[in-house]
């Protein structure tokens, strides 16, 4: 797989350009993060943002029942918590590390102020409105798909958003079956057909051993 140092901008990263992203890292001070632990809250006030340098977040949504659903991935080059930042309200969904990230915090109002200095209220709006176009669960954006694709897109978009390079996807049966809404049974099934016909590697964990096949089973 392609290594991190090759790999395009992606995000606010790319739509700023990579002069303007390093002058808005240089602005924020460096928080790490350990796999598993919570950026933001939902319902929490937006009093800063953070710009992902390195690692994968779930942003997640709550439901009425208490539970979570996953709304989307994020990796380096995105923004979290701008949205809130900017419009000083709650936060409107929780944000988990998936991987060991790195972060820059920097305050809503330093934020502004970078905006205003680099002439970047465009480009935001531009990543803020590509956001808020996948601002539904994730089972909600491929309930259409059939359960062996909506398994293998998911897989792909985490080893996509791997910034270095992992095939590795750090998600458990259960969260995967979460993330789409289906059963673990079924889930199992899928994944162990994906196994035998070469797209993951055999074993319990998941990893993946042919890109080419697995997009070839998500129908891209």
């Amino acid at each position: 797989m392609t290594g991190a140092n090759s790999r395009p901008p992606r995000g606010f990263r790319a739509l700023l350009g990579e002069a303007k992203w390093q002058a808005l890292l240089a602005r924020g001070a460096e928080r790490v993060h350990p796999p598993g632990s919570w950026l933001l809250r939902q319902g929490d006030p937006g009093t800063f943002v953070f710009a992902l340098v390195s690692g994968r977040v779930k942003v997640l949504g709550a439901e009425p029942g208490g539970g979570q659903l996953l709304i989307t991935l994020r990796g380096p080059g995105d923004l979290l918590g701008e949205i809130a930042a900017r419009s000083a309200g709650p936060r409107t969904a929780t944000v988990r590390a998936i991987d060991r990230c790195t972060t820059k915090v920097l305050s809503a109002a330093a934020f502004e102020a970078f905006l205003d200095e680099h002439r970047a209220q465009g480009r935001l709006a531009d990543y803020v409105v590509s956001k808020l176009s996948q601002a539904v669960p994730y089972q909600v954006q491929l309930v259409h798909f059939a359960p062996e694709r909506r398994i293998a897109r998911l897989l792909l978009e985490i080893v996509a958003l791997a910034d270095d390079g992992s095939p590795h996807v750090p998600f458990s049966q259960r969260e995967v079956a979460d993330a789409l809404g289906l059963a673990r049974s079924t889930v199992a099934l899928h994944l162990q057909r994906l196994k035998e016909v070469g797209a993951l590697h055999p074993g319990p964990r998941l990893l993946v051993a042919d890109l080419e096949v697995l997009k070839q089973h998500a129908g891209m």
